[in-house]
């Protein structure tokens, strides 16, 4: 065994150095390797947690959603008038209906179409009628409404399937919505009331034909 002298000693020659260097080479490259994995495991970590916070928090918010949804469902529409027993017969005729706009009654045997469908003009009453049985919401106003509100509504009726949208002259208030036995003026597009009615009516339960077509109808 080489005494402590010599190991000295041989440090000091050229072959004694070099080996030195390349121990130092290796200890250095050990403890990089060392601090690669340990910061490699504390970035795992942080991704793990930080994925099962973000995993927590889109449970919570889908469950605040889905919280919101049903109270939306469950609950009045403040303001809301409702009719009870309509006729559904499909008639060839004018129908003179009791409320305007019409939210049921005898109606046209072809529908409106209703996929997300914005009318700039006047539609017939009798197939409009016939597309809230299908389990429509319908969005109507007359002249007095802003065109803020207007462009609202179109745009928000264009992403809603069951839904369509159409002025009416000579109906008492500016903005108004209906679906089958149901209908509530809002005061604009931004009125929370919207929302609340499109969740609760469009597909319904109050809808006597749920499923039915909204296209392959009337488009004009």
């Amino acid at each position: 065994m080489a005494s402590a002298k010599n190991k000295d000693q041989n440090q000091n020659t050229p072959a004694g150095a070099r080996r030195a260097k390349l121990d130092e080479a290796r200890r250095k490259e050990r403890a990089r390797e060392r601090r690669v994995r340990i910061a490699t495991i504390s970035a795992s970590v942080a991704v793990v947690a930080a994925l099962v916070a973000g995993g927590g928090y889109l449970m919570a918010a889908a469950d605040d959603k889905d919280k919101a949804e049903e109270q939306a469902k469950t609950s009045p529409v403040t303001g809301e008038r409702t009719w009870d027993k309509l006729k559904q017969n499909h008639v060839g005729t004018k129908v003179d209906y009791p409320m305007n706009p019409p939210v049921g009654g005898d109606h046209n045997q072809v529908w409106m179409n209703c996929d997300a469908d914005v009318y700039t003009a006047e539609i017939p009453k009798e197939n409009a009628v016939h597309s809230l049985e299908h389990g429509a919401v319908w969005v109507t106003y007359n002249e007095k409404a802003k065109d803020t509100d207007i462009k609202a509504f179109s745009k928000r009726v264009s992403s809603t399937p069951y839904s369509l949208m159409s002025p009416i002259a000579d109906q008492k208030d500016p903005l108004m919505l209906s679906a089958w036995g149901k209908q509530v003026t809002v005061k604009s597009a931004t009125d929370p009331r919207v929302a609340q009615f499109f969740t609760k009516y469009v597909q319904g339960p109050q809808t006597p034909e749920p499923g039915a077509a909204c296209s392959g109808g009337l488009d004009k």
